[in-house]
């Protein structure tokens, strides 16, 4: 499954070739890997046993398979996609897109 759409927190998902259910935590993960800074679509965590810091999940929306539940979303969330488009044109697109899997610490992004 690849969609551009960017999906809610809270969302359920299978990632290509996984046994296991995953729960969006987080949009927009920026992870330092082998020195450099590189961009994760989301991070999550194993549903239903939540957020482990030693298994933080790191992948992108070509890595899902199938969604099995799609978030909450409300205006707010429709404001954050909006913000968030504009950030990874802008600031994103300046850094390298993440690949597999990665347990390091996320420093998420800001809004300028």
């Amino acid at each position: 499954m690849n969609t551009n759409k960017i999906l809610p927190i809270g969302t359920i998902i299978y990632l290509k070739e996984g046994t296991q259910k995953v729960m969006i935590l987080n949009r927009g993960s920026v992870i330092e890997d082998n020195g450099e800074q590189v961009l994760f679509d989301y991070s999550g965590a194993i549903y239903p046993v939540g957020l482990n810091p030693e298994q933080v999940l790191y992948f992108n929306k070509e890595d899902i398979d199938k969604v099995i539940f799609e978030g909450y979303s409300d205006d707010e969330e429709l404001r954050f996609v909006q913000l968030y488009e504009n950030w990874e044109i802008k600031e994103g697109s300046n850094l390298k897109k993440g690949r597999g899997d990665s347990s390091k610490e996320s420093t998420g992004f800001e809004f300028q």
